[in-house]
């Protein structure tokens, strides 16, 4: 199957994420370490496990911006595009977790509901149905994107820079579900002409 640029857009996002995943481990490592000089070591590979996210993330906006100028828009486009959001976003999720940045009912429940999701686009594609990314999923993306680049940046201790990362955790939250009930009722004819 020949690629377009979109799709190779989103394959170079799936192949950043064990690079971000990598740094972040290493990056544990060095908070461990009780020898001099550790700290600074750890706030460099923070910032550099921040800006191959932030990359990762920027062709997310990217591969759907020239797939829609540019008519691009493919199948395998709207079954992987998401998907490489998932991995990249859950990646950071389990990683701020283990660490103690983030708590761990949050990670459930955004895990949790792209489980739910990822179980009714099977039955869709079952049903021969590719159902693409909603706006509501897409501002849960993003948001969920930018509360993990401040969390792994972990650029300040200043209140107000803590109060703004809570503020997008529980925005990240509310649009978590308010895209998953959006999702499940548009798409509740999957399901229900199913025969389930």
């Amino acid at each position: 199957m020949k690629m377009n640029l979109p799709n190779k857009l989103t394959c170079l996002r799936v192949i950043m994420i064990p690079f971000f995943v990598g740094v972040m481990m290493y990056g544990d490592k060095l908070m461990h370490l009780s020898a001099g000089g550790a700290g600074e070591q750890f706030r460099f590979v923070r910032i550099l496990a921040c800006l191959i996210f932030c990359a990762a993330s920027f062709t997310d906006f990217l591969d759907g911006h020239l797939a829609r100028k540019y008519h691009l828009v493919t199948t395998f486009g709207k079954f992987m595009d998401p998907l490489a959001d998932k991995l990249l976003v859950c990646s950071a999720l389990i990683l701020l977790t283990a660490y103690g940045q983030l708590p761990v009912w949050v990670t459930i429940v955004i895990i949790s509901r792209e489980f739910i999701i990822s179980g009714f686009r099977l039955v869709a594609a079952d049903a021969g149905i590719v159902i693409a990314a909603s706006w509501w999923g897409k501002w849960k993306t993003v948001c969920q994107m930018c509360m993990c680049i401040l969390m792994i940046g972990n650029f300040s201790a200043a209140p107000a820079y803590r109060a703004l990362t809570t503020v997008l955790m529980y925005a990240a939250l509310l649009l978590t579900v308010i895209s998953l009930v959006d999702y499940i009722y548009k798409n509740r004819k999957v399901i229900t002409e199913g025969g389930m």
